[in-house]
């Protein structure tokens, strides 16, 4: 199994999804335990614009652990088979082994300020 989280440079969840700069993606065994972590560069535009979802579903990635994010981009990782873990934040690690303990659960919550986001040029960002 493979597991996908926004990221910043200090190894903490971006709490953007759709702007973060890189992706850690790490393995997991069949024992549950971290074998390896990549960092996956994003691409350009936004999470549910771009083509990330397909980038990491061909990359194995079949769940993402995020912060703040739209439900366009779940949409789009959803149909990607990506299921997506909301309300995550501290550090990538940390929230890996957390999801993989089967301790972490869905906050329920999702960005709703995408299309505003866009259409004003805000930089609002989600908080959860």
């Amino acid at each position: 199994m493979k597991i996908a989280v926004p990221a910043t440079s200090d190894n903490q969840v971006d709490n953007h999804f759709g702007h973060c700069k890189f992706y850690h993606v790490y393995s997991i065994s069949t024992e549950d335990k971290i074998t390896e972590m990549q960092t996956v560069p994003s691409v350009e535009g936004c999470g549910c614009k771009s083509n990330i979802a397909e980038v990491l579903a061909a990359d194995g990635v079949s769940v993402m652990l995020a912060g703040g994010i739209g439900n366009g981009a779940i949409n789009v990782l959803n149909r990607a088979g990506i299921k997506v873990i909301r309300g995550c934040s501290g550090d990538t690690a940390a929230l890996v082994t957390e999801y993989i303990s089967g301790s972490l659960e869905d906050s329920g919550e999702s960005c709703h300020h995408h299309e505003a986001h866009h259409a004003v040029g805000s930089d609002h960002q989600c908080s959860h």
